[in-house]
């Protein structure tokens, strides 16, 4: 029987749209907005994490000596250039005496005469006693009057108060002698220590005020680090611990260290917490003073437990968790963590069990109506 021609023309319509939609079907299922996001798993391990803490610092140096006059005055020489090593006791410089040699030597004579005044005090003083003594036995057997030896006592009272008027200006010239002799011995800068010069904060020809630095002096020996750890992660912090200091100037070099100590204050401000860190060799060359430094302290690990990669954790309507496939079926399952380490492990207390399997990485965003397509297998290697 011969089809109605307009019948005709809705078979064969439909023979051309029904393999259309089948493609089209096809086409969203595989590779469009319906298709599988294919992912990667892993599954949940139980280790160790041995974790580690993150800071900031800056090279320091625990002794810095500044080394000055103690009088004010100009700045006569300076043997000393910055980076140079010194020995202690060793000359760095020398400051203009001006008049202090002419003072010292007038101090010198005025000594000599209050010497010779005092000698001739203690003659006066030493008759007038021999004097006094003499009247005093003439008295007794009644051969010189009560006013006679009343009068000797008298002129020894005043040898006496001469004498000791004398030997209190010797002994005041000498003090100021030997201050002179302070402040010339002080016009020579010396190194207190072995070290290095930091800085020259002075030049020849310049006057400086008593206490202000001529010459900055630094021990290389007590180089460290002031480091900063942010307050919430910086748990079990201590002395002793194991550390790594990487310069700014030399990346992808870590210098072996440890904490030498944590101080007792934090910082209010940047709510952090400060510690010293310092190395078990010193650095060659020595980094500048105040160049950045990049901290990881290592902490003592941790009993097993299970742990997953720092990677597969996802943020889903404010809870922090992971993907978790079971039989085939697609949940997001909220997570309680613990410590991580520097290998991207970081510890599950709370919500996943050791064999569970998570996603690791995915083609883009899961939801829980995503279909997955499972492209690789990781035995909980971190990223």
């Amino acid at each position: 029987m011969k089809l109605p021609s307009l019948q005709r023309r809705t078979l064969a319509l439909i023979a051309v749209i029904v393999p259309l939609l089948l493609l089209f079907v096809y086409v969203a299922l595989r590779s469009g907005p319906l298709a599988p996001v294919a992912v990667t798993l892993t599954t949940v391990q139980s280790r160790a994490v041995a974790p580690a803490l993150a800071g900031i610092g800056t090279v320091q140096v625990r002794y810095l000596y500044k080394i000055g006059p103690t009088v004010a005055g100009r700045l006569q020489r300076l043997d000393v250039n910055v980076g140079e090593q010194v020995r202690a006791g060793q000359l760095l410089g020398e400051m203009d005496a001006v008049d202090l040699d002419e003072r010292m030597r007038a101090a010198q004579a005025a000594i000599l005469s209050a010497e010779a005044g005092l000698r001739q005090a203690q003659a006066r003083q030493i008759f007038a006693q021999s004097q006094a003594r003499r009247y005093e036995q003439l008295v007794s057997v009644r051969v010189s009057s009560e006013e006679s030896y009343a009068t000797r006592q008298q002129e020894l009272a005043v040898a006496d108060a001469a004498l000791a008027g004398a030997r209190e200006d010797a002994s005041r010239l000498r003090a100021e002698l030997q201050a002179l002799r302070a402040q010339r011995g002080n016009l020579r800068l010396l190194a207190p220590v072995a070290g290095l010069v930091a800085a020259r904060d002075a030049d020849p020809g310049t006057t400086v005020v008593a206490g202000q630095a001529v010459v900055r002096l630094i021990d290389p020996a007590s180089l460290w680090v002031d480091a900063r750890f942010d307050q919430i992660s910086a748990q079990g912090l201590a002395a002793g611990l194991p550390a790594e200091v990487a310069l700014r100037s030399r990346p992808g070099q870590p210098l072996a260290a440890r904490v030498l100590r944590t101080e007792p204050l934090a910082d209010a401000v940047t709510e952090e917490l400060l510690a010293k860190i310092v190395f078990d060799a010193l650095p060659e060359p020595l980094p500048p003073i105040g160049e950045l430094a990049e901290l990881t302290v290592r902490l003592p690990a941790l009993p097993e437990s299970p742990t997953i990669p720092n990677a597969a954790l996802r943020t889903v309507a404010g809870q922090r968790g992971v993907w978790k496939i079971t039989d085939g079926a697609l949940a997001f399952a909220p997570v309680r963590l613990g410590r991580a380490d520097l290998d991207g492990q970081v510890q599950v207390l709370d919500g996943l069990a050791v064999g569970d399997s998570i996603v690791l990485y995915s083609e883009k965003a899961l939801t829980t109506k995503s279909r997955v397509h499972v492209v690789e297998r990781i035995a909980g290697v971190a990223p």
